[in-house]
C-alpha cells in the first residue's frame, strides 16, 4: 500500500488527458507550467492537461494539477496521454520511449535555479539528435513544438518521417545509461580485483 502523502492524487480525474506534464519529484519546475499553462490558455477550444507539478508554487489556472502522482498513477497518466511534456529527466524519457508516446522535453537550468547542474542540458543535447524526443531550450521553442503537434491525431507531423516505436538498441542503451552493471570481480594471482 503507498503512503498518503499531502497532494498526492487528490484532484486526478481518471478521464483520458491529452497532454501529460511531468516536473519530476525533486525540484520545481515552474517556468515549465507557467508556459503549459499560457499555451493552453490560448486554444480555441479546451485542451485537456494534467500536470504534475512536483514542489512548485506556480498553480495553473487552465491546467488540472497535482503535487505528486503515486508510481501506478503516474503509470496511468502516460498510458491515457497522447503527449508528454516533460523535464529532461532520464526516467520519463526511457517512460516515454517505453511506452512509445510522443514526448517534448525542455530541460531544467541550473543557471536559473531550477536545477544543481545543468545536467539537463547534456541530456537535451543528447536526445536533440534524435527524431524521437523533440526539444525545447526553452519556453519559445516549447511553444513552436505544441503549435506543431496534432492533438486530435495524437502525432507530431516531423515524427511521421520516421519509425515509430523507436529501435531497442536506444531504449537499451538509455536503460543502461541511467543503471549501469555492477562491477564484476577478476580473480588474479595476487589479488581480487574489480573491474
Amino acid at each position: 500500500m503507498e503512503p498518503s502523502l499531502p497532494g498526492r492524487d487528490r484532484s486526478v480525474s481518471r478521464s483520458s488527458h491529452m497532454i501529460f506534464v511531468t516536473v519530476g519529484n525533486l525540484d520545481p519546475f515552474d517556468r515549465l507550467i507557467q508556459a503549459v499553462d499560457h499555451w493552453v490558455s490560448q486554444q480555441d477550444s479546451p485542451v485537456e492537461v494534467l500536470a504534475q507539478i512536483g514542489t512548485g508554487s506556480f498553480r495553473p489556472a487552465h491546467c488540472q494539477f497535482v503535487d505528486f502522482l503515486s508510481p501506478a498513477a503516474y503509470r496511468e497518466a502516460f498510458d491515457q496521454s497522447k503527449l508528454v511534456i516533460s523535464h529532461a529527466g532520464m526516467g520519463s524519457i526511457i517512460t516515454a520511449l517505453e511506452k512509445h508516446k510522443p514526448m517534448i522535453i525542455m530541460p531544467k537550468r541550473a543557471t536559473l535555479g531550477e536545477q544543481r547542474n545543468e545536467h539537463q542540458l547534456a541530456t537535451a543535447t543528447r536526445f536533440r539528435r534524435s527524431p524521437l524526443i523533440q526539444v525545447a531550450e526553452d519556453e519559445k521553442e516549447l511553444l513552436e513544438r505544441l503549435s506543431g503537434f496534432n492533438l486530435e491525431a495524437g502525432h507530431n507531423s516531423e515524427l511521421e518521417k520516421h519509425v515509430w516505436p523507436p529501435d531497442a538498441s536506444l531504449v537499451d542503451f538509455v536503460r543502461k545509461f541511467v543503471s549501469p552493471e555492477p562491477a564484476k570481480s577478476v580473480a588474479t594471482p595476487s589479488a581480487v580485483v574489480t573491474q
